[in-house]
């Protein structure tokens, strides 16, 4: 019978640093603020005969590049159904309805969510990981869940099963 293990990481420093406003309609949103989220991970695999279930600071690591790609920019929905996003030189224009949001693109990014919540930037930090398979297949993950918080008591999750 092969064995499987869970284990979870979630170290101190996997945080990033980022500004967003959450769109909650045509006509409302928050105003553009920051949070000092973090990240951390469930993954699932078998355990070796060593009793590992896998190289701790490979998962590390890669938590690590997932902070960093994000860290200390205004976040952007591509995806919002709500916002039109333009550019004009070294600036992208943000409108949602009447207001028109204008913000230095070497610290923006415009990501591909609908919407700048935990719920979603979860779903693209793990997609970002599951995209590595490389990395899925030299670990022998067979699930894995990625959790992002905005604060005590606030964090989103989602769930890729590999196998």
């Amino acid at each position: 019978m092969e064995r499987l293990t869970t284990i979870h990481i979630d170290k101190e420093s996997h945080k990033f640093s980022a500004a967003h406003f959450t769109v909650f309609s045509a006509t409302e949103r928050e105003r553009l603020h920051g949070h000092n989220f973090s990240v951390s991970a469930r993954i699932v695999a078998p355990v070796d005969d060593n009793g590992l279930t896998g190289d701790y600071a490979v998962y590390k690591n890669q938590i690590r590049k997932l902070c960093d790609s994000l860290d200390e920019y205004t976040l952007i929905p591509a995806d919002s159904p709500y916002l039109t996003i333009t550019e004009d030189g070294d600036y992208y224009h943000v409108t949602h309805d009447a207001d028109t949001l204008i913000l230095l693109k070497a610290d923006t990014l415009i990501i591909p969510v609908r919407n700048t919540t935990v719920e979603d930037l979860s779903h693209y930090l793990l997609e970002t990981l599951v995209e590595d398979k490389p990395f899925l297949e030299a670990q022998d993950i067979r699930e894995i869940e990625v959790m992002v918080s905005s604060g005590p008591g606030q964090t989103g999750s989602s769930f890729y099963k590999v196998k």
